[in-house]
């Protein structure tokens, strides 16, 4: 028997067990309400805790309300400039009791420019926490013992943090991974060397050269790098799968962007079945994952350092181009409704508060606190009113793939305006022979059925449809134009305003290159 295996499976179920009875026997808004009680007082001697009383919301007899009317919505913006700068250049007690040590840098799918995001002490603690319970959730899977000793691989940004005299800046799994437990040093792979690659070229490299001296049983990533690094590995060790390498390889955790259209190419690299375990860390704070074999959705964390709201994502909240408006109503947890989509916001023990995050979700089992991802709030498209969610494309993408039996790595899409009316533009990443009307009628009809307001507007005011395909190396090459490959980083399923003139004039570009 493997004794080290035995061991970490027993901690693992000592730790599950009593998060597992919590889950079932706390209510979500009970979780929730203590949540909101411990930052508020934690943070009420602040300069926004003092700013926006704290200390008189919490002698309130609903907390809940008396924070939703004494503290206003925050996007990034608004947040850093009212706050968040002041951290960033020294200052202690602005948002959260002491200095903020770490800023995760942090542009998501939808700005072109960084984000600080300040990443406390509380907040690693924090994360830490859901990891944890995350790994010991393993139990509950009929693994043998051997797979808890072997290796974890977690692909992520460089753990090269730059420090400018007053904090560390660089991407969160490059902070994280510099305050991981001493004791899961001996799983971690790639190991701190080659984590410290400042950049992804060379840091892939060294993971294929290094990837037969690894007996990996997890690996943890955003889908598109994932399989770039499976790829390479087959290829240039002269294999068939990945489990000619590493086979023992039994769970996928993966987050970031729906899996769904990565599984058909997933599936070619592999020589059986995976477990594909979801996972829900923003830079913001660890909010979900997938708990348990059984669950279709992630399971919210509600627990630990976080408290959290919810908006219906409507005409009457958001505007066309997916900002928020001051009239904003969030909801709790206890009133959200099933199969509703809602843009998140939450406050944390990062000094977040009433913090939009730019994700949507939906509730799929709302006594369980399961959500799915949906979707960003700048990546839908309505510029007619049609309406066109993330969760909408992503299942035609899907469709597509079935139907045409291709695999489509990567896509993306554009409204614009076309002949006084409006028009779509789908642009697909395939290696696979695709004929680009056959694809866009495809597409077309599988919205009809999928969206009822997009089969409206599709008679009246969108007049075309196109797909233009392109080799998947394309959407790979641009984001390593821009200094986005690897870690974190995801193509943006929704382009808009300047970003769609940044694209067309890289694809402009790489047709003369060709000519």
């Amino acid at each position: 028997m493997p004794l080290l295996g035995s061991l970490i499976k027993k901690a693992y179920a000592l730790k599950n067990k009593p998060v597992e009875k919590r889950r079932r026997t706390v209510a979500p808004e009970t979780a929730q309400h203590k949540q909101l009680v411990r930052l508020l007082r934690k943070a009420q001697f602040t300069a926004l805790g003092e700013h926006y009383k704290f200390s008189k919301i919490l002698e309130a007899s609903d907390i809940e309300q008396a924070f939703k009317n004494a503290v206003p919505i925050h996007d990034y913006k608004s947040m850093y400039k009212r706050w968040w700068y002041r951290s960033l250049n020294g200052e202690t007690y602005v948002a959260w009791p002491g200095k903020v040590k770490y800023f995760a840098l942090s542009s998501g799918t939808s700005e072109a420019s960084s984000k600080y995001i300040p990443i406390t002490g509380d907040m690693l603690r924090a994360i830490k926490r859901a990891s944890f319970s995350q790994l010991s959730g393993t139990v509950n899977y009929d693994f043998s013992l051997d797979f808890y000793e072997k290796g974890i691989l977690m692909i992520g940004g460089s753990t090269h943090l730059q420090y400018n005299g007053t904090y560390f800046e660089g991407d969160l799994s490059g902070i994280t991974t510099g305050n991981i437990p001493f004791w899961f040093q001996h799983f971690y792979k790639p190991g701190r060397r080659i984590s410290k690659a400042p950049d992804w070229s060379t840091k892939l490299d060294e993971m294929v050269r290094k990837a037969p001296d690894w007996d990996i049983s997890i690996i943890v990533g955003v889908p598109a790098w994932v399989q770039i690094l499976m790829e390479r590995i087959i290829s240039e060790h002269g294999v068939k799968t990945i489990h000619d390498i590493w086979p023992n390889l039994a769970v996928y955790v993966h987050s970031g962007v729906s899996f769904k259209p990565y599984l058909k190419s997933f599936e070619k690299l592999i020589a059986r079945p995976l477990v594909y375990n979801e996972s829900y860390l923003a830079s913001e704070g660890y909010i979900a994952f997938q708990s348990n074999p059984n669950s279709q959705g992630m399971e919210m964390v509600l627990d630990n350092g976080l408290y959290f709201e919810f908006v219906p994502f409507n005409i009457q909240n958001f505007d066309e181009e997916g900002d928020i408006r001051e009239d904003a109503e969030a909801v709790s947890i206890a009133e959200v409704e099933e199969n509703t989509e809602y843009a998140l916001l939450l406050s944390s023990n990062a000094g977040a508060w009433r913090y939009l995050i730019g994700d949507t979700i939906k509730f799929i089992d709302k006594s369980r606190s399961e959500i799915l991802i949906t979707g960003r709030t700048k990546h839908f498209i309505s510029i007619c009113g049609e309406h066109l969610s993330q969760e909408n494309m992503n299942r035609a993408i899907e469709l597509l793939q079935d139907e045409m039996n291709i695999e489509i790595k990567e896509f993306t899409v554009m409204g614009i305006r076309h002949e006084n009316l409006f028009a779509h533009r789908w642009f697909i990443g395939t290696d696979d022979p695709l004929d680009a009307k056959t694809a866009a009628n495809k597409i077309d009809a599988y919205l009809k059925n999928l969206n009822d307001d997009y089969r409206v507007e599709r008679m009246e005011a969108i007049k075309d449809v196109k797909v233009r395909v392109l080799p998947t190396h394309i959407f790979y090459d641009y984001m390593k134009l821009k200094g986005k490959d690897g870690s974190a980083n995801k193509f943006p399923r929704v382009l808009k305003n300047s970003r769609i003139d940044d694209w067309e004039n890289y694809l402009g570009e790489i047709k003369q290159l060709v000519e």
